[in-house]
């Protein structure tokens, strides 16, 4: 499995993962543990994305 491979069936869990987050989100009925929850899914939604964008080449990080 090449480097790219992994990293995306990494990217690939974490945007599963943020779905099933906001999804548990929508069924609890606590508005605090609805926020947190939705919080979550964003934040790994957007490791995802910077983890997509590194493992494809288009950014850099910063030295």
């Amino acid at each position: 499995m090449g480097m790219s491979d992994e990293v995306g069936g990494r990217v690939r869990q974490m945007r599963q993962k943020a779905e099933e987050l906001k999804q548990a989100a929508e069924r609890v009925n606590d508005p605090e543990e609805s926020r947190r929850l939705k919080e979550k899914a964003r934040r790994l939604q957007e490791q995802s994305e910077q983890e997509s964008a590194m493992g494809s080449g288009d950014v850099y990080p910063m030295e």
